[in-house]
C-alpha cells in the first residue's frame, strides 16, 4: 500500500522487506525464506497495482546466519543471491539495492563483487551499505570532533 500511495504521490518507492540474520539457520534456509518473503512482497505489490518500473527493491543478500557453524563463502552467496531475485523479483522492477546486513566493508564490497561479476539480470544492481561503509569511520570517529580528520 505505500508503495501505491507513493506512485500515486509522485514518488518512487523503496520496498524494503527485512529478513534478519540473526540465528544459526543456513543459506539454503536464508534463500527459502527470502524467496517466501519476495514471493508474497511482489504479490502484493501486484495487487495494489504498484507499477514495477518505478520502484527499488532494497534487500539483503543470499547469507547464513550470524550464528551458523557452516559459513557460506563468496561464490555461494553470489550464486544463491543472484538465483533468489531471478525466482522473485519480476524484470520490470527497476532496480535492486543490496543492504549489507551486518557484514563489515570488506565482507559486503566483496559479496557484491562477486554478484556483479556472475551478473546476468535484468535489474540495475546498487548497494545501500551505509552501515557496512561507514563502520570503520563512525568507530574512529568515536563522537569525538578532535577524531573527525582521521575518520
Amino acid at each position: 500500500m505505500f508503495a501505491a500511495l507513493s506512485q500515486e504521490a509522485g514518488l518512487v518507492p523503496i520496498v524494503e522487506p527485512e529478513i534478519l540474520m540473526i540465528g544459526d539457520q543456513t543459506i539454503e534456509r536464508c534463500q527459502e525464506v527470502s524467496e517466501d518473503a519476495l514471493t508474497e512482497v511482489f504479490s502484493k505489490l501486484a495487487a495494489h497495482r504498484v507499477n514495477l518500473v518505478g520502484i527499488l527493491l532494497k534487500t539483503g543478500m543470499i547469507l547464513s546466519g550470524q550464528d551458523c557453524n557452516v559459513r557460506a563463502d563468496t561464490a555461494a552467496i553470489a550464486e544463491r543471491t543472484l538465483a533468489c531475485m531471478r525466482r522473485t523479483v519480476p524484470a520490470a522492477a527497476s532496480g535492486i539495492l543490496f543492504l549489507s546486513g551486518g557484514q563489515s566493508e570488506i565482507e559486503a564490497t566483496e559479496r557484491l563483487n562477486a554478484i556483479y561479476q556472475t551478473i546476468d539480470a535484468p535489474w540495475a544492481l546498487s548497494i545501500s551499505f551505509d552501515r557496512a561503509l561507514q563502520a570503520t569511520a563512525l568507530e574512529t570517529w568515536g563522537g569525538n570532533p578532535d577524531n573527525i580528520p582521521t575518520a
